[in-house]
């Protein structure tokens, strides 16, 4: 991988962040998330919300499930994941929409859009007892030639998405570009830019932008006729996120669960990420019609889909109780990531705008 990209840069005098990220993170067959599904559990890289045990796949099924009650239940319907890494998200919500309504679950079509084909393969073998309703395409275009109401979701997708690196040197922008250094190894070279930041920030202060999102939402909205879009992810709304005291952003890698911050390390053997500016986000799904209604951290979001659950006794036992501690009490995952819902057409709360800084 490292070779790889050394000859593509060298051949170009050098190229912006996003394009190093999109090879060494997602090329096809050396690209760190094309790897066989070993990045994310305790054997893995990093932990997530679904390595936590099934409950997180429960609570989100019935949000779901939800949203197709309140909706008229429709006689066909869509929850679309984006970034399923292995299926067990999937396979955890499938299996609870089943349980809880043979209605909704004989309208439903589970799609999943994977560009990557070693991770379709996964997604399809661990997926194939639930291979009714499932449906693994290769991108959204196939999905969106044929729209449906329903849900768009993805579970640490966002941070995913390939991000700029900008420094302010000399009361400008620089977007730090990626060379090959005299010596043969990688490195970052600053050059003016005009992506847009607005605010005062001080001589040095480096920071992420992502300009994707607009892209990246058409193609999920696309999918839908009608619906609500979820994502869960650590992040900050924008006045926390660019705080003149965030001086050197928020890339890290992670590898065997320890956090690093040199992105040219191991490239394709390690996760490079950045954290997610939810504000950013808001501002370009509002430019597709859909308002945030919802903002919150894990932690509150969750107990608050528990409620129903916790109240109907089904959530006595240890291991369900130890999973709901992890996902939600702070010094765990509660307050590490926050979830966001968007919907088409609909007025912002205030205390939403108000946490959103909109």
């Amino acid at each position: 991988m490292r070779e790889r990209i050394i000859a593509t840069i060298a051949a170009r005098g050098g190229v912006p962040f996003p394009e190093y990220l999109e090879i060494a993170l997602y090329d096809p067959e050396l690209g760190y998330y094309s790897r066989a599904g070993t990045q994310v559990g305790r054997n893995g890289d990093f932990f997530t919300s679904v390595s936590v045990g099934p409950l997180y796949g429960r609570l989100l099924a019935r949000r779901f499930l939800g949203w197709w009650e309140t909706n008229g239940k429709p006689g066909a319907w869509r929850i679309l994941e984006i970034g399923a890494h292995d299926g067990t998200l999937a396979a955890d919500i499938l299996s609870e929409i089943r349980l809880l309504s043979t209605p909704a679950w004989q309208a439903l079509e589970y799609a999943i859009a994977e560009p990557l084909p070693r991770l379709r393969g996964l997604q399809k073998a661990y997926l194939e007892p639930l291979a009714s309703r499932l449906r693994v395409a290769e991108g959204f275009g196939g999905i969106a030639s044929h729209p449906l109401p329903g849900v768009a979701f993805g579970n640490e997708i966002l941070d995913a998405l390939p991000f700029h690196l900008i420094e302010m040197k000399g009361g400008v922008w620089h977007e730090l570009h990626v060379i090959v250094g005299k010596n043969g190894t990688l490195a970052l070279e600053p050059r003016e830019t005009s992506l847009p930041l607005s605010g005062t920030f001080p001589e040095g202060y480096r920071t992420e932008v992502r300009t994707n999102y607009p892209g990246f939402l058409s193609s999920v909205a696309a999918c839908l006729t009608d619906g609500l879009l979820v994502f869960a992810d650590y992040g900050f709304a924008a006045p926390e996120y660019y705080d003149v005291y965030r001086s050197s952003g928020t890339l890290r890698t992670f590898s065997s669960h320890r956090a690093g911050e040199d992105p040219f390390a191991a490239p394709g053997e390690t996760d490079i990420t950045a954290h997610v500016d939810f504000t950013d986000l808001a501002k370009a799904a509002g430019a597709l019609g859909y308002a945030p209604t919802a903002f919150n951290s894990q932690g509150s979001y969750l107990t608050h889909l528990a409620k129903p659950l916790i109240l109907a006794g089904g959530m006595d036992d240890p291991k369900t109780i130890a999973q709901f501690r992890t996902l939600t009490h702070p010094a765990h995952l509660g307050a590490r990531f926050h979830i966001i819902e968007l919907t088409r057409s609909a007025e912002i709360p205030t205390d939403v705008a108000h946490r959103l800084a909109l």
